[in-house]
């Protein structure tokens, strides 16, 4: 009875709202271990700080709002424990923050009981984390973003002057790594305090940033950052996981916005020392960009360079265009923005979560493409080999970039020389707001025709969960298995999460929630970024693909042959209604072994030529292998196999993942493209569908003559 109170305690406490979750932690396994979650000695986090008398304060807070039974449960969890002090110089800010809408913050008086049970809440759930942290986990250098059960980060750095750990640059970390049964806790000299001012407010707050923040004010822009919710709440009424277990279900869902901003000493670099002077810059880089941006000679637009206040609220205005293209639609923290390259061990053998090499060694490098808000345009992010723990780039555009003259890897350097070096991102800002955050660029920033006619003309490979802003603004786009768990209420699996079939805007249901819509969390999955957006039922929905520059492509999706995978007839059109979509070809039958005949798929480490042969009949089917960038994961794998297993080449060619080619077609810029997803089999309800990522392939690199598309 007792333990069944708990679940229902953990599953209400769960769905009050938005819980956004760590992307870094390296764990791969779904469940706590058993140790974990029976253990006959020692102490939970609850009891170890309850016995500190100088953290009755928080201990208090805790109780107030029941999270002290939380810390009191079988889980993994990170207790960030303000001292007393801490609490007292916090509840003073509270009290006496004239910016407040309400007065005092609430509070009736001056003191811990005159706090609000909403107050209460706040600060307790923005010190827990459903995930573990050690004071390892948050040595960088370069600050770390910890998104906490509250939904909202803040950034773990070193302090230069004491070399403590300090959180948001408030706190210290006084006491570290105290191990509990069900985690950790660290005990801190402060409260961690949070910005809860939107991203322009935010932004006018820095100091040195007065030319972008007027462009922002001047352009109307700012308007369009004065969000951080779509202000509904969701609800699904089948959540249930394959096991039977209720998985979470978010209620609610969060905008937020990344800015990537110019100091104005970096404007002065570039000869821009004012407003006018950023209006003259944006009009000579814009003046002509209908040559090369396709969206505006397809809508029928043309650029307006005026410089009155009219002028600058207008879209296609050059100075409207120059800070939308600085806007991306997801907020990330600067180690969020890609996916980590960081190793985890599972089974006794290390992997990499992401790509297949040791960085030292590895051919491919790490990078991601993201929708800005200049209409229909695209940003790339460069990572290099060390992915989100290295220099970023925006925009780094190298010659050839997914092409190569020798076989299989990137080939040789000297057919990939540097043709841009891209903009690179500070890290010494990564300031955060209410919905969103702001990065420093080291250079100026323009959509120029280098980015449609050389970043962006590559074999483009775009991961769900990227684009699907959601994701990311709710902090659930690299969240791990055991934060799941906790999610779930720590009962089931930590596998996957279940969302309402409404709660994507650019996901549509044709049949409600006869299509499930799930979210297989990092995990052991043959899949891109380790996870998969992925569901089940008697399924029939769209998703509108990202927006590519003009051209004619050739469209693939990634698979992974499974016998209940369904059997999938794919459309595509420029709307989501279905009358007006195209079929693409022959219903895809998933249940089909990647190595049956009417695939091909072989084991290619093992052929002489590498697979090259097999490639090309492979091709003829209207298959590719996957790359070979990423590694089967070890829970994947027969126990005790190493060496070069990546997702190209497999030991039997069953099971391993693959490119399903759709369609080579042209693509407007200015078009809206709806991909759907139907299942044929109507008396099979259990079958399942996923979306894990796409490639758009220029005709000119599938078909050159002189090098050939790379493996990675």
């Amino acid at each position: 009875m007792k333990a069944n109170r708990f679940l229902k305690d953990m599953k209400t406490l769960y769905t009050i709202g938005i819980l956004s979750i760590t992307a870094c932690m390296v764990s791969c396994s779904n469940e706590p271990d058993g140790e974990d979650l029976y253990t006959a000695t020692g102490k939970t986090i609850a009891e170890y700080i309850e016995e500190d008398p100088d953290l009755s304060s928080f201990v208090y807070i805790l109780n107030r709002v029941g999270l002290d039974k939380t810390l009191s449960s079988y889980g993994q969890y990170t207790c960030f424990a303000p001292s007393n002090a801490g609490i007292e110089a916090y509840i003073d800010s509270l009290y006496d923050d004239d910016k407040s809408p309400i007065p005092h913050n609430g509070m009736i008086e001056r003191s811990l009981y005159g706090l609000t049970d909403s107050l209460c809440n706040d600060i307790a759930k923005f010190h827990l984390l459903g995930s573990i942290r050690t004071i390892a986990d948050m040595s960088g250098s370069i600050g770390t973003s910890i998104n906490t059960m509250l939904g909202y980060a803040f950034t773990a750095s070193i302090d230069e002057q004491t070399g403590q750990t300090t959180l948001n640059n408030v706190a210290h970390i006084i006491n570290a790594d105290n191990e509990a049964t069900n985690g950790y806790f660290h005990k801190l000299d402060k409260a961690i305090s949070r910005d809860t001012r939107m991203l322009p407010d935010v932004l006018h707050s820095i100091d040195g940033y007065t030319i972008f923040y007027t462009a922002l004010m001047k352009t109307g822009l700012n308007e369009a950052l004065k969000i951080n919710n779509k202000g509904k709440i969701y609800t699904l009424s089948d959540q249930t996981d394959t096991n039977g277990a209720d998985l979470y279900s978010p209620s609610e869902c969060r905008v937020g916005f990344t800015i990537f901003a110019e100091s104005d000493e970096v404007m002065a670099k570039a000869g821009i020392n004012s407003f006018d002077d950023l209006v003259a810059y944006a009009n000579s880089k814009y003046g002509n960009a209908a040559a090369w941006y396709h969206y505006l000679n397809e809508k029928g637009l043309t650029v307006n360079t005026g410089t009155t206040d009219a002028d600058f609220k207008k879209p296609e205005n050059a100075l409207n265009m120059f800070v939308a293209y600085h806007i991306l639609k997801t907020g990330m923290a600067i180690d969020k923005i890609l996916f980590s390259r960081e190793a985890y061990t599972s089974g006794g053998y290390t992997a990499y979560n992401y790509w297949n090499y040791n960085p030292e060694t590895c051919y491919a490098e790490v990078y991601d493409y993201f929708e800005t808000m200049l209409p229909n345009t695209l940003m790339k992010v460069w990572g290099g080999k060390y992915g989100s723990t290295g220099s970023l780039y925006i925009n780094r555009w190298k010659q050839y970039n997914t092409l190569t003259d020798e076989v299989g890897t990137p080939g040789s350097a000297a057919m990939h020389p540097m043709r841009q070096t891209g903009v690179k991102i500070l890290r010494d800002l990564n300031k955060s707001a209410l919905n969103g955050y702001i990065q420093a660029i080291d250079k100026m920033l323009v959509y120029d025709s280098n980015v449609p006619n050389g970043v962006l003309h590559e074999r483009m490979r775009f991961e769900t969960t990227t684009f699907l802003p959601e994701f990311g603004n709710n902090g659930l786009r690299f969240i791990s298995s055991n934060e799941a768990f906790i999610l779930n209420g720590s009962q089931g699996s930590g596998a996957r999460i279940a969302f309402p079939v409404d709660y994507f805007d650019n996901v549509y249901c044709y049949n409600g929630e006869d299509t499930k819509v799930r979210y297989n969390v990092n995990g052991a999955y043959n899949a891109w970024q380790a996870n998969c957006f992925q569901g089940w039922g008697q399924y029939d929905l769209a998703i509108k693909l990202p927006h590519v520059p003009t051209g004619i492509y050739e469209l693939r999706l990634m698979y992974v042959p499974m016998a209940h995978g369904g059997f999938m007839q794919f459309y595509l059109g420029t709307s989501k209604n279905v009358q007006e979509m195209e079929i693409l070809g022959l219903p895809l039958d998933v249940r089909v072994p990647a190595n049956d005949e009417r695939i091909g798929l072989t084991p290619a480490d093992q052929e002489d030529d590498q697979g090259v042969a097999t490639d090309k009949a492979l091709r003829n089917r209207g298959y590719m292998r996957s790359p070979m960038t990423y590694r089967q994961h070890p829970e994947s794998r027969d126990e005790g196999t190493t060496g070069n297993q990546n997702m190209r080449t497999t030991n039997d060619g069953s099971s391993w993942a693959l490119r399903k080619i759709l369609v080579t077609k042209q693509f407007k810029q200015s078009e809206d493209y709806w991909f759907r997803i139907k299942n044929m089999i109507s008396d099979d309800s259990e079958l399942k569908w996923q979306f894990d990522y796409i490639e758009f392939v220029p005709v000119d690199i599938v078909n050159s003559t002189e090098y050939s598309e790379d493996w990675m």
